[in-house]
């Protein structure tokens, strides 16, 4: 039997997972570790805590499973993308907090380069979004911030990474400066149909090469770990984004298959293939993985607010003890009676990408009661992922003729009928809902010849349930065009 330990990485916790060579769950480990808000739209991790949590994962899950690390085949790795870390080659040890990719610091520098023009031409090379979301700015930031840090990093004495590259770093003992093309794709550095880093980038953002790590693919075997750190020396074989494994860990492999993932927010990634799709719709075009030299592209949407739709349900307006009571609350009304909630409460994302929108709460009647208002919660989150599959179809991507769904909301029934009706295609919930571990140990798997090809893996994807479409065209149609006038009264409205 082949073991392999899936480390996924997220931004509050490390989790740690051992799967068999039938993709069966072995044990599982997690670590919380700390938030950091010093200043106002400020994110920050200790690099440190980071490694200590996720290397305990590790090993807690090995002996869960009664394994020792001789015994695996390969290490898969996942993590929370664009997350920057700079460190010093000579020690490994961090300058600076790891500005996390909620962080917001750098959003004056973002308008500067938009003022001069560079947001076409990003967009273009990048398939990004000119925005603080993602790794270069921040990067400058320290560069610029930290006593001679730029110095220090042109002579070649520093190093940045994603998390991805701050861990295998470390699991290596510092011999393998490495990132994966998904994790570099986040970084406004890559071209992402050159697969390379772009010196013009690189001099506009002041980023010395000297600092940046080495591409390698995201599936197959870049390095082993140091001994000492987990008792063996174990292969690693497999590194992609969090949102691109969970893709991977759908075994959504042909072009026009796509996964959502229902967390605090939700991400649509839908696959297409070899060709990056150049989206008009303003979704982001990225890398999903790479394999001996060979590329597979994603379109990616993203909803600010899914899950944390139901914590403010709970939290702010107490309708809720816990999250689990809302599909009874939801259910126990036939339906919402045309109130509508827009959850834009901390602006709306894709396709929108309106961060003035707040959030609306819609045709209110005497009769309106707490099951109305969850049911308008619930149709928020799926009527929100409605709108970036048509922004997928209008950029040509389509057409979708299913949606398979991971996530701690997905196991809300309710919610996925709901998500099949507004979408009229089948969505299917698999049984394994931690996906994103599950395809870092499928890619390590595939890396290590573990499984021979991604068709041993399809034959690993189990069903749960399938939630087939129950609405009408005309019903679907009149749903939809309520939704679009509450979001349309809810756009600009802290400018107002």
């Amino acid at each position: 039997m082949s073991y392999l330990l899936a480390l996924d990485q997220g931004t509050t916790s490390s989790r740690a997972m051992v799967f068999d060579a039938d993709g069966r769950v072995r044990s599982v480990a997690r670590r919380d570790f700390a938030q950091h808000f010093p200043q106002p739209g400020w994110v920050e991790h200790d690099p440190a805590e980071i490694l200590r949590s996720q290397f305990s994962c590790a090993r807690a899950a090995l002996a869960d499973a009664g394994l020792r690390a001789g015994e695996l085949a390969a290490i898969g790795l996942t993590n929370q993308r664009e997350t920057t870390v700079l460190w010093d080659r000579a020690t490994g040890r961090a300058l600076a907090p790891a500005i996390v990719w909620q962080d917001r610091r750098t959003a004056g520098a973002c308008e500067a380069l938009r003022a001069e023009g560079w947001a076409d031409m990003l967009r273009a090379r990048t398939g990004l979004e000119l925005d603080p979301y993602f790794s270069a700015t921040k990067l400058a930031w320290l560069l610029d911030h930290l006593p001679g840090a730029r110095a220090r990093a042109e002579a070649g004495e520093l190093a940045f990474g994603t998390i991805d590259s701050w861990l295998v770093w470390h699991l290596t003992g510092g011999r393998l400066h490495v990132t994966d093309h998904s994790n570099a794709a986040r970084t406004l550095l890559l071209d992402i149909r050159r697969r390379d880093w772009d010196s013009d980038l690189l001099e506009r953002f002041r980023i010395p090469p000297a600092v940046l790590p080495r591409l390698v693919d995201s599936i197959g075997v870049c390095g082993e770990t140091e001994p000492a750190v987990l008792g063996a020396a174990v292969p690693i074989a497999g590194i992609a984004g969090d949102q691109q494994a969970a893709t991977f860990g759908q075994v959504c492999l042909a072009p026009g298959m796509a996964k959502n993932t229902y967390g605090t927010g939700c991400f649509l990634l839908m696959n297409t293939g070899a060709t990056p799709v150049a989206s008009a719709q303003r979704l982001l075009t990225t890398i999903g993985w790479t394999r001996a030299g060979q590329v597979t592209y994603a379109l990616e949407g993203s909803v600010f607010m899914g899950g944390a739709v139901v914590q403010w349900l709970r939290d702010a307006l107490g309708l809720i003890r816990s999250a689990a009571e809302v599909e009874a609350l939801a259910a126990s009304v036939a339906d919402s009676e045309g109130v509508v909630l827009v959850p834009a409460f901390t602006g709306l994302g894709a396709p929108h990408w309106d961060p003035h929108a707040r959030g609306t709460l819609l045709g209110l009647t005497r009769g309106t009661g707490a099951g109305h208002i969850a049911r308008a919660a619930l149709d928020a989150i799926a009527l929100q992922t409605a709108d970036l599959v048509e922004a997928m179809k209008r950029d040509g991507a389509g057409p979708l003729t299913e949606l398979r769904v991971d996530g701690g909301a997905a196991a809300n029934d309710l919610l996925m009928q709901l998500q099949a009706d507004v979408l009229g295609v089948p969505v299917l919930r698999p049984r394994m809902l931690e996906t994103t571990a599950l395809g870092a140990a499928y890619l390590a798997g595939l890396g290590a010849g573990v499984w021979p090809d991604t068709g041993a893996l399809s034959a690993h994807w189990q069903m749960d349930r399938v939630f087939e479409p129950g609405w009408s065209a005309d019903r679907r149609e009149a749903v939809l065009a309520r939704w679009k006038r509450a979001v349309e009264r809810a756009k600009a409205w802290s400018e107002a």
